[in-house]
């Protein structure tokens, strides 16, 4: 919605542009097309469920659906499945690739795909950080080159990378874990600088814990330990950090662009 001339009272969300126009911006992603890795469950499915909802076409991508059924169904013109090892460089190219010819073009990339494989750096094997690494930052290395240029041809596009709160604070029996997701820190911020002139946006969300299938694992003690740890004294929900994707996503963010949001509780502070 565009006015000629100023509002009498200018929506919280409102920007004026160069010729002096207000312009109203909405979370809205209506005529959109997003791909998100690591699709199938937890943030991811969140995500894309919520994506959905505001009126993006939706590509999900996984090693298999997962939990994605019943949006499969309920989205069937607007959400689609590729089944996907993100780790592996050439299947990516060939999946973006695809996505971008069939067709018209990807505004939004959100690299969430993760795994974890703990353990204390004296007993980790080399199989097991490699892994971590490939998966969960090496895949967002491989995705945002397969999209960077058609990004900058069209001036457009928003890149989110999923990483976390020990990301920034380090944790025990993670070293893995950690680098790959202080890498994607590092990755987010390079890319922000070398594609902003081109009005790409590059940003992360460092979620802390949240109700996923790692979390549900712990018993009613350990929950009540981590909560502790918490200033809001509770873990967090999948919907929380994919609503702090969808404004990343969405106009309303549209002078944001190199920034780490954190969805931690306060975890961090």
């Amino acid at each position: 919605v565009v006015a000629s001339t100023m509002p009498s009272k200018v929506p919280a969300a409102a920007t004026r542009s160069a010729d002096g126009e207000y312009i109203v911006m909405t979370a809205s992603l209506e005529k959109k097309t997003a791909l998100v890795t690591g699709a199938s469950r937890g943030i991811g499915l969140a995500i894309s469920q919520l994506f959905l909802q505001q009126g993006a076409t939706v590509h999900a991508v996984s090693r298999s659906q997962g939990d994605l059924a019943a949006l499969l169904t309920e989205y069937p013109q607007r959400l689609v499945h590729h089944a996907v090892d993100v780790s592996d460089e050439q299947a990516v190219s060939q999946a973006v690739a695809e996505i971008i010819e069939q067709g018209d073009g990807i505004d939004i990339l959100v690299n969430n795909a993760g795994i974890t494989r703990d353990g204390l750096i004296m007993r980790m094997s080399t199989a097991d950080w490699q892994q971590v690494l490939d998966v969960n930052l090496s895949s967002a290395f491989f995705t945002s080159r397969a999209l960077a240029r058609h990004m900058i041809k069209r001036r457009s596009g928003c890149i989110i990378n999923v990483s976390s709160v020990v990301g920034v604070t380090g944790n025990p029996g993670q070293a893995n874990y950690v680098a790959s997701k202080a890498g994607l820190i590092g990755l987010t911020k390079s890319l922000a600088r070398e594609l902003a002139s081109r009005a790409v946006r590059v940003n992360a969300v460092a979620p802390g814990f949240i109700a996923t299938d790692m979390t549900q694992q712990l018993n009613d003690e350990q929950r009540s330990a981590l909560s502790g740890q918490i200033p809001l004294q509770r873990i967090g929900n999948p919907e929380e950090v994919a609503a702090i994707c969808l404004f990343l996503a969405s106009d309303l963010s549209s002078y944001v662009t190199g920034q780490v949001l954190h969805v931690d509780g306060g975890l961090a502070m």
